[in-house]
């Protein structure tokens, strides 16, 4: 009941914030019955249905074929839905203050254009304010009566009235600055308008010839607006795209261990985590992993779960990489939450064919210090949760130990197990920014190393990424940790 209550709330806010998406980017800035909107119409119904066939996908045992096709414009499309909406966040700060100064501005020209009519040549000197610009633009629709005799006039009617045209043009004549003529620029429908009116009325005006309309003052700042939206959110999303595809990182931290012997002073510990193998992220770039592993030389490798999201069948040939992991001392391996999704116990079998040592709640002598493993808390719904006694309770409480570990919120049974330093991984260091916000309300530690009493907590940002193949303000990495001894 609580699942379905919290997945009706998330579809809403989905549905909610889509809404909103396209009123901004396509309702605001489109025409109605246009193409672009009928476009931005049907993206906006068919990008979401691709996300939540990425999703479920892999969940409902779809063909594998099937979620790659699902799983790049699916995720994807969830990433740039974040940084659309945040982008038009920002913008409804900016779109209230860009309306406000353009008002300005056209207030402010046609405060000047007021100042320039009321001059000599302008309307109080007798001409029409304006004339010269409608004449150029084609919209003089009439010449105001002042400016030209009257056809009354000119014309008289009646039995009586034989001699009223020539004093009628000498009054006029007389009263007038100078010869009474058509403007050169008056247009021709209005002159012959004239010409053929009948005597002693007065002709209809000339249609007035519009302009053609411009985008409102709204639509253009919408336009603009959602333009550097747009821009901003998808350069966003392709930064991150190419930072996972290009590959992790290789950072170097040395830390130093109370009960580590001299013998073990710069023991090297290759960290890597989440690789998420799975319908986007193959075979290529668990090479590329394996390969910056091995460029590093190190003594040991730690992969700390989240491997996989997919099955054996789908998804063994992308890990065989695996094997060619180089270490004086070994690969080492534990399951994360991840693993229990597909089936954990088949991984565990086939990472063990692949060379790698898994260490399912149990524990190893490594040079002068004890490493062990245990598995992830997601396998508690299957009875393969967690045991710390069973991995460290017998063991040489005057030896370091190092633990491996999916989560780091078992950070607190490393502590009470005399651990002195637990490798983790998980938290993606938030991935997506802000995400990093919501994975530190769920970890101790997001990334980095931190020390929690007498033990040192190590989280690693991971070598891949969980849905979007999309990393913000989250690099993915690979760490090397040099343990280094007091006593040196």
């Amino acid at each position: 009941m609580v699942f379905a209550l919290v997945a009706l709330v998330v579809l809403a806010l989905l549905g909610a914030v889509h809404r909103y998406v396209w009123r901004r980017f396509v309702g605001d800035t489109t025409a109605p019955g246009s193409r672009l909107r009928r476009a931005g119409t049907v993206a906006a119904f068919v990008l979401p249905l691709l996300s939540v066939g990425a999703m479920t996908s892999g969940r409902v045992g779809a063909p594998f074929w099937l979620q790659q096709v699902l799983a790049w414009p699916g995720f994807l499309w969830l990433a740039c839905l974040l940084y659309l909406t945040l982008a038009l966040l920002v913008g409804e700060v900016v779109r209230p203050v860009l309306l406000r100064v353009l008002a300005r501005r056209d207030a402010a020209r046609a405060g000047a254009g007021d100042a320039r009519g009321s001059g000599p040549g302008g309307a109080e000197s007798g001409t029409t304010p304006g004339t010269r610009e409608e004449i150029a633009s084609g919209t003089l629709a009439t010449v105001p009566d002042e400016t030209r005799p009257r056809t009354e006039e000119l014309v008289t009617s009646g039995p009586t009235g034989a001699s009223a045209p020539s004093e009628a043009v000498a009054r006029t004549a007389s009263d007038a600055p100078g010869p009474v003529a058509e403007p050169e620029s008056e247009p021709a429908e209005e002159r012959a308008a004239i010409a053929s009116a009948p005597a002693g009325t007065t002709p209809a005006p000339a249609p007035v010839r519009a302009r053609a309309p411009h985008p409102s003052r709204r639509l253009f700042v919408s336009r603009v607006v959602g333009g550097a939206a747009a821009a901003a959110g998808l350069a966003t999303v392709g930064y991150g795209t190419y930072g996972v595809l290009r590959g992790p990182s290789v950072k170097r931290i040395t830390v130093p261990l109370a009960r580590l012997p001299r013998a073990a002073h710069g023991f090297r510990i290759a960290v890597v985590s989440d690789i998420h193998i799975g319908p986007i992220l193959g075979r290529a770039h668990t090479r590329r992993i394996v390969d910056t592993i091995n460029a590093t030389s190190p003594d040991l490798v730690a992969v700390v779960g989240d491997l996989v999201d997919g099955s054996v069948a789908d998804l063994g040939s992308a890990a065989e990489p695996l094997a060619a992991l180089r270490a004086r001392h070994g690969s080492y391996f534990v399951t994360g939450n991840h693993e229990y999704f597909s089936g954990a116990q088949q991984w565990v079998d086939h990472v063990r064919e692949l060379g790698l040592v898994p260490l399912e709640n149990a524990r190893v002598e490594i040079g002068g210090f004890d490493l062990a493993g245990v598995n992830d808390i997601a396998g508690e719904t299957e009875g393969q949760g967690p045991d710390f006694g069973r991995a460290l309770g017998d063991r040489d409480r005057g030896r370091a130990a190092v633990l491996m570990a999916h989560q780091p919120v078992v950070i607190h049974d490393a502590v009470e197990h005399g651990v002195d330093l637990q490798l983790s991984g998980h938290t993606h260091g938030g991935q997506l920014w802000p995400g990093n916000l919501l994975a530190e309300l769920a970890n101790p530690t997001v990334a980095g190393l931190e020390r929690y009493g007498d033990t040192q907590l190590f989280v690693s940002r991971g070598a891949g990424a969980w849905g979007p193949p999309v990393r913000v303000g989250a690099p993915s990495d690979i760490t090397v940790v040099e343990l280094a001894s007091r006593q040196a």
